[in-house]
């Protein structure tokens, strides 16, 4: 296996670690998704630059621009249960209540 290849593997499965194992804030699962966004974003773009097509290097600014988009309604998300529920704590939300 490949250094860059362990690198990035190693760090993917550290966020989906992060994201089971730490689910007790909103913000904490939503920097693990970030962290696991960034990984893909990097190991997609070492792929494009490593087999030099032209097809490839679209895929990871289309990446980039969803995981902006992820950040930008989980940020939407966590600010709107903290004003209607006084907490970021995930154990305190309920989905059936609305």
């Amino acid at each position: 296996m490949a250094p860059t290849h362990f690198t990035f593997s190693s760090a993917f499965m550290l966020g989906l670690a992060g994201l089971a194992f730490h689910r007790a804030h909103l913000l904490s699962a939503l920097l693990c998704l970030e962290g696991l966004m960034l990984t893909l974003f990097i190991a997609l773009s070492i792929w494009a630059l490593q087999l030099e097509t032209l097809t490839l290097s679209t895929a990871p600014i289309l990446l980039l621009a969803f995981s902006a988009c992820e950040a930008s309604t989980g940020l939407a998300l966590l600010v709107a249960t903290t004003r209607t529920h006084n907490t970021t704590r995930l154990q305190s939300l309920n989905l059936l209540q609305c």
